[in-house]
């Protein structure tokens, strides 16, 4: 059951990340708002997340696994069945709210559990890799379903379908009884300690760039085809088009998903975790900057290519903090993601800004210097 309680952990935060976007477009006629209004539901749960992640990573430490995984199946599921129940404008950013804090439950508690209980505790880096395996499944699984929903059922029944879905993994929690237990003698003041050291501040740095890559690919990949499509066939019906550009986002989650699962095969990865890292980092830079040059042709290949880079890239920075910081890891890993995610607050807002005044295809030029931080935390890392 704790297994089941990391890999469902996982699946359930793919689902928070793509819960938003996958019902937005019916959403906004709903609550009769444009496309700002929505993006600040979509910053109301990236902020709540940010600043929840380091509290929970404490609570894990003081408490436990257990509680915080049947909190965050529970808030979780509470937030989706509000939002699919409400018109109200205000009642939807307050759930949006708490989907973050939800998420940051199920984060935690998946992240933290993997290393502990997925190939019986000695190998940290396979364990994250194929734990997150179901994030990308949840990722790629959310809109897919509410898809098909939507053409069968009303709003407030898809929706509610999600939360059902999310919720059932409570009973994996409430019924888990190999929890880890909590480090002895630990006290939340450890923490002012953690925020210090050298590991946790390059990994954190590194979560922060390589997020701020992910996040502006799940953004804008598909109006980055849209345009480069456009482009390339402007003869093309739009419909095909915009198909083909929905696609793109699916193509990527199941070449992370297998990037995952292939990586969590690679006893190598375990090994040598920071040169695995620079090398990724330096494929993903090489396709940023093909995506930002290439046709229309390309961009199917590109879009998998960058899936297969970013795969065992998040998985790999963090079982570097979990070996080093084995027995504070929920502490650690809350820290690092909450820096982390700050890269999804800033970098995809700033792309769009960009993309204003020029192309979309020009402004993913923004995350080349992103790749280069990441080679450089990578090469930095090797040497601790």
């Amino acid at each position: 059951m704790v297994q089941l309680t990391a890999f469902m952990g996982a699946f359930g935060v793919g689902m928070c990340f793509s819960f938003l976007g996958a019902i937005g477009i019916k959403l906004m006629p709903r609550l009769n708002i444009d496309t700002g209004r929505f993006g600040s539901l979509v910053s109301a749960l990236m902020i709540a997340a940010v600043i929840s992640s380091i509290p929970i990573g404490l609570g894990i430490d003081t408490w436990g696994h257990k509680p915080f995984a049947i909190i965050g199946f529970l808030i979780t599921a509470a937030a989706m069945a509000v939002i699919a129940q409400s018109k109200s404008y205000r009642t939807v950013f307050l759930a949006s709210l708490c989907l973050g804090v939800g998420a940051m439950c199920l984060s935690n508690v998946g992240n933290t559990l993997m290393p502990k209980v997925l190939f019986d505790g000695q190998n940290p880096a396979a364990a994250l890799n194929l734990g997150n395996v179901a994030f990308g499944l949840g990722l790629f699984l959310t809109p897919f379903v509410v898809s098909f929903l939507f053409q069968k059922t009303r709003f407030e029944n898809a929706v509610s379908v999600l939360a059902v879905i999310a919720v059932i993994p409570v009973v994996f929690a409430f019924l888990g009884r190999d929890f880890p237990k909590v480090p002895i003698d630990f006290h939340p003041s450890d923490a002012l300690a953690l925020l210090t050291q050298p590991t946790v501040i390059l990994t954190a740095l590194a979560l922060f760039c390589y997020i701020s890559l992910e996040s502006s690919f799940t953004n804008w990949i598909a109006p980055y085809t849209k345009q480069v499509i456009s482009k390339d066939f402007p003869t093309l019906p739009e419909t095909a088009v915009d198909a083909t550009s929905q696609h793109m986002l699916s193509i990527f989650a199941i070449a992370m998903m297998v990037g995952r699962l292939l990586a969590s095969q690679v006893a190598a990865i375990e090994q040598h975790s920071a040169l695995s890292v620079l090398i990724l980092a330096l494929i993903a830079a090489g396709v940023v900057f093909a995506m930002t040059r290439s046709g229309a042709m390309w961009s199917a290949l590109l879009v998998a290519c960058g899936g297969l880079a970013f795969s065992a890239i998040f998985p790999t920075i963090a079982a570097i903090a979990s070996n080093r910081y084995k027995d504070n890891f929920g502490t650690v890993f809350g820290i690092i993601f909450a820096v982390g995610l700050l890269g999804a607050v800033i970098v995809p807002k700033t792309i769009g800004n960009l993309a204003r005044g020029m192309s979309i295809q020009k402004s993913l030029r923004l995350l080349l210097p992103i790749c280069a931080a990441l080679i450089v935390l990578a090469l930095i890392l090797m040497k601790f």
